[in-house]
C-alpha cells in the first residue's frame, strides 16, 4: 500500500493551492494530489473560453506549478474513504494510505427539478475539458440561445457566446428574481448592467421561471411559467453548484446546514485527521457566524491556505466568508465585497450608506478617464464598515479588495475618511474626489 504524509484529493483552486501551501509550511512532509481530471481548468476562466480566450486549452492551470513545489501527482479517482484505516481506494489503483487528508472535491452544477434538462443541447457547466468542447461543437452556428441564471456565470456567458455568435444570434438570460445580478448588488447597479446587456444584443427576461424546457430529442425552446416559448438551439446553465461531499458522507463526515463538508475555523472536519476547503466545505460568515452558500475560488484558496498550514498544528484560523467578488460586461466592471445595502438590511443591521461618484483620471482629458462610482455601507451606531460596491473602470477589480482589506480590519467610516491614498493623473481619481474616502465623507454627514 502507497503511504503519503499528505493527501490532497482535488486538483483545482483549493486543491492545488492547499498542497502548494502544505508544502511551505510542512517541507519535511510529502504532498499527493490525487484528482480525477487530466487537465485543471482556471475555473473563473470557463466562461470565456466561449469568446475571449477561444479554447478550454488556453485556459489551463498549468502541472509545471506541481514539479516546482516538489508535488507528486496522481490521475485516478477517490472512490472510497476508510477514516478507521486511514486509506483512500481509488478506481484504478491500490489504497493510498495517508498522515493527513484535505478534501478539495470542489462542487458540481446545480440541477433544478425542471422537466425536459435531458434533451439534447442543454449544457451544465462542468469544469471538463471535453465537456466544453462539446459545448463549443454545439453551439457553432446557434441562432437561439438560452441562459438560464443570472448570476456571475449567465451574465458572463450571455456577454462571451453573443460576441462570438455575432449580431444575429438571440441570446436570452432567464433570472427567477426581479433583476440579474440581484445576490451581488444593489439594485441600481443590477439595472444598470441590465442596460448594459441590452446594449450588447442580450435579452434579460428576468422576475420570471422556468416550467419546462421543450423539444423532440434536442431542445427547441424553453417555456416560462406564464407560456411564454422562448425558442432555443441551445440552452446553458448557470444556476449556481452544489457541493461535491459524495465521499466525504459516505465516510460518515459531519455534513452543514447548506450541504458542505463541516469545518471547524481552522477548517477541521469531525474527524481531526481529515480537513476540507473550497467549494465542498461549509462557510460561515464574517458578519455574524451565519452559514453562508458563497461559492468562489478565492474564498476556495483563502481556506486552502488555513487547512494546509494546520495539518501539524494549529497556525491560522478563518475570520468567515466577507465575499469578495467582482465581474464585467464589456469595459464595465461591477464589484462587491461584504454586504450590500439590500444585505445589510435583510440581515438587520441598522446602517448608513455613502455614495461617491468621480471621474477616475485627474483632468478628466487624461486618457482611459470615465467614470467610477464607490458605495459604502456602516453600521450606524459604531461607524465600522460592512460591505462596498464599485461600478467603473477594470481598477473596480483591484478598488474592491483595498475595501475588502478595510472590511476586515473593522475600520469605521472615520478611519477610511483617513485613509492615505495613492493618487497619479493617469492611474487614480484626484486625491480631492477620491471616490472611496469621499464616500466615507458622505457616510459620516449621514451619521451625524
Amino acid at each position: 500500500m502507497k503511504h503519503v504524509d499528505i493527501l490532497v484529493i482535488g486538483g483545482s483552486a483549493a486543491g492545488l493551492t492547499a498542497a502548494i501551501t502544505a508544502r511551505r509550511h510542512h517541507p519535511d512532509k510529502n504532498a499527493l494530489i490525487l484528482r480525477k481530471e487530466e487537465h485543471v481548468l482556471i475555473p473563473c476562466g470557463i466562461p470565456y473560453i466561449f469568446g475571449t480566450v477561444g479554447s478550454p486549452e488556453k485556459n489551463l492551470i498549468p502541472d509545471t506549478v506541481l514539479t516546482q513545489n516538489k508535488i507528486d501527482l496522481l490521475i485516478d479517482e477517490a472512490t472510497a474513504l476508510d477514516r478507521d484505516q486511514g486509506h483512500v481506494t481509488t478506481k484504478n489503483g491500490e489504497p493510498i494510505a495517508y498522515d493527513r487528508l484535505i478534501l478539495a472535491t470542489g462542487a458540481l452544477p446545480a440541477m433544478p427539478p425542471v422537466p425536459g434538462f435531458e434533451l439534447d443541447n442543454v449544457f451544465p457547466v462542468y469544469k471538463d475539458v471535453a465537456h466544453l468542447h462539446q459545448m463549443q461543437e454545439a453551439l457553432k452556428g446557434v441562432s437561439d440561445l438560452v441562459i438560464i441564471g443570472g448570476g456571475f456565470i449567465g451574465v458572463e456567458f450571455a456577454d462571451e457566446c453573443k460576441k462570438n455568435l455575432g449580431a444575429g444570434a438571440n441570446v436570452s438570460i432567464v433570472e427567477m428574481l426581479p433583476h440579474c445580478l440581484m445576490l451581488a448588488y444593489d439594485e441600481e447597479f443590477c439595472i444598470h448592467a441590465e442596460n448594459l446587456l441590452r446594449e450588447r444584443g442580450i435579452n434579460p427576461v428576468t422576475n420570471t421561471k422556468v416550467k419546462r424546457l421543450v423539444g423532440a430529442g434536442a431542445v427547441e425552446g424553453v417555456e416560462l411559467e406564464d407560456g411564454t416559448v422562448l425558442p432555443a438551439q441551445a440552452v446553458i446553465l448557470g444556476i449556481g453548484a452544489a457541493a461535491n461531499i459524495t465521499l466525504a458522507e459516505q465516510a460518515g463526515l459531519e455534513i452543514g446546514p447548506t450541504g458542505g463538508i463541516a469545518v471547524d475555523r481552522t477548517m477541521r472536519t469531525s474527524d481531526e485527521r481529515i480537513y476540507a476547503c473550497g467549494d465542498c466545505a461549509e462557510k460561515v460568515s464574517f458578519f455574524g457566524g451565519r452559514p453562508s452558500p458563497l461559492k468562489l475560488a478565492s474564498i476556495a484558496t483563502a481556506e486552502a491556505r488555513i487547512a494546509a498550514a494546520n495539518l501539524f498544528g494549529t497556525r491560522r484560523e478563518s475570520i468567515g466568508t466577507v465575499g469578495v467578488w467582482s465581474t464585467a460586461i464589456g469595459e464595465t466592471a461591477f464589484a462587491t465585497a461584504g454586504l450590500t445595502e439590500m444585505l445589510a438590511k435583510r440581515h438587520g443591521y441598522d446602517h448608513v450608506v455613502g455614495t461617491a461618484e468621480a471621474t477616475n483620471r485627474h483632468p478628466g482629458g487624461m486618457p482611459g478617464a470615465r467614470s467610477m462610482k464607490v458605495k459604502l455601507v456602516f453600521e450606524k451606531h459604531t461607524g465600522v464598515l460592512l460591505g462596498g460596491q464599485v461600478l467603473g473602470d477594470t481598477a473596480a477589480g483591484e478598488v474592491i479588495n483595498a475595501i475588502s482589506a478595510c472590511i476586515q480590519r473593522r475600520m469605521t467610516a472615520e478611519d477610511v475618511a483617513m485613509f492615505q491614498t495613492g493618487t497619479h493623473p493617469a492611474l487614480t481619481a484626484s486625491p480631492v474626489s477620491y471616490q472611496f474616502v469621499n464616500a466615507a465623507e458622505a457616510a459620516i454627514a449621514a451619521l451625524r
